[in-house]
């Protein structure tokens, strides 16, 4: 059994009920935004931040309606330039596109959780967002790092009361973990869970439960091991190595045979399970390659192809350099000793990260002092780079 501690189950109808009323009462504007998260969707991870605005304007004019953001990538002031340059010159407003941002860690305590979504939707210049995700069930504040969401979760409940987000959700949690989200607060399960899905790591049983439990499935890393961050780990790990999932002979074949281009056919594949794929593209031919994957027509002998040849392999796991076990009862979920130094996020890389984010806290709390005593430029050159460091 994949997840042998979940106990499926379908919502109530009272919960159902009071998720079709808090879609009615929090749209924020007179214009109805999307009501559906549009399946094909524009990732923001990693993006150079020199070209970032250029690029967010420049999916949106090929069409692409849904941006996933998160605080930690750093780059949310010039995805909203890029969002708001994107929308003038496609004669489009706000309520026509779908944007997600996600919370930190060091954000968890319920106190900081506000905070946390005012300063997202500063940087992104937005009123509003359509879904705000836990980034993942850890907390990493003063200086430990635990396994803790219940508390945060009925905090972000009180952002939708407030119209501040349509809808809520979750990132990266276990099924026991979503079980327990989910008793705590009956009436406010997640609209939607962002999770690592790609043909290499199809959860195919942890995928039926949601759509069984009426909650949507964001993809991340559709394209699996061509996610550059991947490429060292998968170079470490040559023994246990799967080839890039757009070299893999069998998405080459199919992809021929359809007159798609491999990745057309991972995209594809996605989005037939009625799951959300999100990808980044800084390059011009790329993105509109991606959003071509629309026309990718799959017969039901590719996706059977697909679902029982290909190996298993989960490339996002950083449960030993945070000390925690994550994905527990999922696929190739491995504990965080077992993991030891093989883990994607290495050590050196996590410190990096938790230092930066300390930084970050003293270059916020420097630039709310500069409000005080310093010119407006000051602040909004403090708040742009992220940190008083690099």
């Amino acid at each position: 059994m994949i997840f042998p501690k979940l106990h499926v189950y379908a919502l109530t109808a009272s919960s159902l009920l009071a998720i079709s009323a808090a879609s009615r009462v929090q749209i924020p504007l007179s214009r109805e935004p999307l009501q559906d998260i549009p399946l094909l969707g524009f990732g923001t991870w990693n993006l150079d931040r020199n070209n970032a605005s250029d690029v967010v304007s420049e999916a949106l004019n090929a069409g692409f309606r849904h941006f996933d953001c998160a605080a930690i990538y750093r780059d949310e002031r010039e995805v909203g330039t890029g969002l708001r340059k994107g929308l003038k010159s496609a004669g489009l407003k706000r309520e026509d596109i779908w944007v997600t941002s996600k919370l930190w860690n060091n954000h968890h305590s319920p106190s900081l959780v506000p905070k946390a979504l005012n300063e997202t939707l500063t940087d992104l210049d937005t009123p509003y967002l359509d879904l705000y995700l836990m980034h993942w069930p850890v907390s990493s504040e003063n200086g430990r790092t635990e396994i803790d969401y219940l508390d945060t979760w009925h905090a972000m409940i009180k952002l939708v009361e407030a119209k501040l987000v349509r809808h809520i959700g979750v990132s990266n949690f276990s099924p026991s973990q979503l079980h327990a989200l989910i008793e705590s607060a009956p009436d406010n399960p997640p609209f939607a869970h962002q999770m690592e899905v790609h043909p290499y790591l199809q959860q195919k049983g942890f995928v039926d439960w949601h759509r069984l439990n009426n909650i949507h499935i964001t993809a991340y890393s559709p394209l699996g091991n061509m996610n550059p961050t991947y490429t060292t780990w998968r170079k470490a790990k040559s023994a246990e190595a799967v080839p890039p999932l757009l070299s893999n002979g069998l998405m080459r074949e199919i992809a021929e045979t359809r007159s798609c281009t491999p990745a057309q056919v991972a995209l594809q594949w996605g989005r037939s399970r009625g799951t959300s794929v999100i990808l980044k593209s800084a390059h011009t031919q790329r993105i509109k390659e991606n959003y071509a994957s629309l026309q990718c027509n799959l017969e039901p002998e590719d996706i059977q192809r697909i679902e029982s040849q290909l190996p298993t392999k989960r490339f996002n796991n950083p449960s030993a350099s945070w000390g925690v076990d994550l994905y527990d009862g999922l696929e190739d979920a491995t504990s965080s000793a077992e993991l030891g130094s093989s883990t994607l996020m290495t050590t050196s890389r996590m410190a990096l990260e938790d230092a930066w984010n300390r930084l970050r806290t003293l270059g916020n709390a420097i630039a709310d002092l500069q409000i005080r005593t310093g010119p407006e430029s000051n602040r909004d050159q403090s708040l742009r780079s992220g940190c008083w460091c690099v």
